[in-house]
């Protein structure tokens, strides 16, 4: 089931016009996530909204947005105010300009959308958006608001549709210079270089996300799975660490015997997942292990399928304690 779209309205490019709808690209709900809970009771934890100074809890009804100018100062900015300001990419996407997606900097990217027709009518106009954009070989860049804010998104063809990439302003960018200033000017020997870049070609291959692997998720799922089966869990020891190399060359040269070693085993194991089936990842909390013990297999059954149900019920955010100033 598809999640439900975070934004609709209109496409337009000069006089062409569709109306499409946003749904996000990307979902970290099928990560393993946690509650907290009382150590003593095994109960859930509440938050309240509470008054700063009174410590009384506020109702939903009372509580509005204030920007703070001073100490326990703020200006109050009603939903009407903001409403008024509201802006015409509230509910258009204007395509402004084409630029060659080289020029985007990567640092401006912030997360991927799909973009697509809403309902039956349109679609003859989105095509005609979507292979303009194809055949000129660059991205259309506009504006959506989200959230209460304008973004601006860049557009550009994904097989049958339109992947929209909100990016961010330049303030929201930190300069690298004051970063990288301090970094020494190093000189190197081509020696170093052709080793290092011998270790590169050993380790070089095709982008295949679907060969990651989230180990520390699987080790997370593998913990929980054992402290259900009440599996007594072994204390792991720190591995040692190899020492501090003092010499470069030595530790190029180091790890190009080490790539000797590891290199062939290592494409084995690429090989052979390579050669399953690619079919879509619904998501690691299937490894799960349902819980078993009053109702039998009725009992295991919801189990195991109430994970995924959590997954694709988006989580209510808890009320926080916040304290002024």
């Amino acid at each position: 089931m598809a999640p439900r779209a975070n934004w609709k309205g209109f496409l337009r490019l000069s006089l062409v016009t569709c109306p499409v709808a946003l749904y996000p690209a990307t979902s970290d709900t099928e990560k393993v996530s946690f509650n907290q809970i009382n150590r003593k009771t095994g109960h859930r934890i509440k938050y309240l909204k509470v008054d700063a100074e009174t410590g009384d809890e506020v109702t939903s009804e009372d509580i509005v947005k204030g920007y703070k100018v001073d100490t326990d100062t703020y200006i109050e900015v009603t939903k009407d105010e903001l409403d008024d300001i509201a802006l015409d990419s509230t509910h258009t996407i204007e395509i402004d300009e084409f630029v060659p997606k080289a020029d985007i900097d990567n640092r401006y990217l912030i997360r991927p959308y799909y973009l697509v027709p809403d309902g039956k009518v349109g679609h003859d106009a989105y095509a005609v958006i979507r292979e303009t954009i194809r055949s000129m070989d660059k991205v259309a860049i506009g504006r959506v608001v989200l959230t209460n804010r304008e973004h601006i998104i860049a557009l550009e063809p994904l097989d049958s549709g339109l992947m929209g990439t909100l990016l961010r302003y330049p303030y929201e960018v930190r300069s690298e210079k004051e970063y990288f200033d301090d970094i020494q000017d190093v000189k190197l020997t081509r020696d170093m270089l052709d080793l290092a870049r011998h270790i590169v070609e050993k380790k070089s291959g095709a982008f295949e996300p679907e060969l990651f692997e989230d180990h520390y998720e699987t080790a997370l799922i593998d913990l929980i799975n054992k402290k259900r089966a009440g599996t007594p869990i072994a204390a792991k020891t720190t591995p040692k660490s190899g020492g501090n190399v003092i010499n470069l060359m030595d530790a190029l040269k180091k790890s190009i015997a080490n790539e000797k070693d590891t290199a062939p085993a290592a494409k084995v194991v690429k090989e052979t997942k390579a050669r399953k089936p690619k079919k879509r990842v619904e998501g690691q909390r299937e490894m799960l292990l349902p819980i078993s013990g009053k109702g039998g297999k009725d009992a295991a059954a919801k189990a195991a399928t109430a994970p995924r149900k959590a997954a694709d019920k988006p989580a209510r955010a808890p009320a926080r304690t916040k304290k002024a100033g």
